[in-house]
């Protein structure tokens, strides 16, 4: 692993580097994932969007969902993968992340929120379907508890975490500029991503085919590991913080 690893350092050490994460790299906070066994979708069947906006008990099962997990989120705290993106952010090896991730833990961790671009949402915030509004989890989830099951906007509205579920549009500002980043970078770092879940899987192929560097850190095979540059089948809060290491030499 230390081959590659140094590969991957030295190709950070000059030009335009972004980073594209998913789920892999907050099981080490705790946080589940979706697809592997004993993930999200093994214990819950999915809300699609447009049932959420057409009937009452899908969204209350959609937060029933949503209380369930409420600890976990609360409780997780960036790991060593985070804090070493963090790292080579501000030591200047990287320009922005783009991430699939819902946790908010990449900001936490240090990023500022203007270079985390998050194409399935927030789960911290909460947004009316109606007005727009935004609001705060902890509002949401204390009338949840004090007995709403499926609480509403004082304009009407539906209440909805901010995160993009099935049946929904992806966010276009946020899809627009990770395509850029894709276009523009000269090394995509590919991270805890089983890169299966469309349109966001396309940004790395989008950057390879626009002449990026790509590396692949994950503990399962993804469609890309045969064409890509370089590919680590480890934790991402092992390999890491080596990479920031190598990289901050170089």
């Amino acid at each position: 692993m230390r081959d590659a690893v140094e590969r991957i350092a030295k190709k950070m050490a000059g030009g335009k580097n972004i980073v594209f994460t998913g789920a892999g790299i907050s099981t080490e906070s705790g946080i589940p994932d979706y697809r592997s066994q004993g993930g999200i979708w093994d214990e819950f069947k999915p809300v699609y969007f447009d049932d959420f906006m057409r009937k009452k008990n899908a969204r209350i099962e959609y937060w029933r969902q949503k209380m369930a997990m409420y600890d976990d989120l609360q409780k997780a705290r960036p790991n060593a993968a985070h804090r070493a993106l963090a790292d080579l952010y501000h030591r200047g090896r990287l320009a922005a992340v783009i991430t699939q991730n819902i946790d908010g833990l990449h900001q936490e961790s240090g990023i500022p929120d203007k270079d985390v671009i998050e194409l399935h949402g927030n789960t911290r915030r909460v947004r009316c379907m109606s007005c727009g509004a935004v609001s705060s989890d902890h509002e949401a989830f204390a009338r949840i508890q004090a007995g709403e099951p499926a609480p509403e906007c004082p304009c009407g509205g539906y209440l909805k975490p901010d995160t993009i579920s099935f049946g929904q549009a992806m966010p276009e500002i946020e899809m627009k500029r990770a395509t850029e980043l894709a276009r523009g970078c000269d090394l995509i770092l590919v991270v805890g991503s089983t890169l299966l879940v469309q349109p966001a899987a396309l940004l790395p192929d989008i950057a390879r085919r626009s002449g990026a560097f790509l590396a692949i850190v994950n503990l399962s095979s993804t469609p890309y590991d045969a064409v890509c540059d370089v590919c680590i089948r480890e934790k991402a809060g092992d390999v890491l913080p080596r990479i920031a290491g190598f990289a901050t030499r170089a």
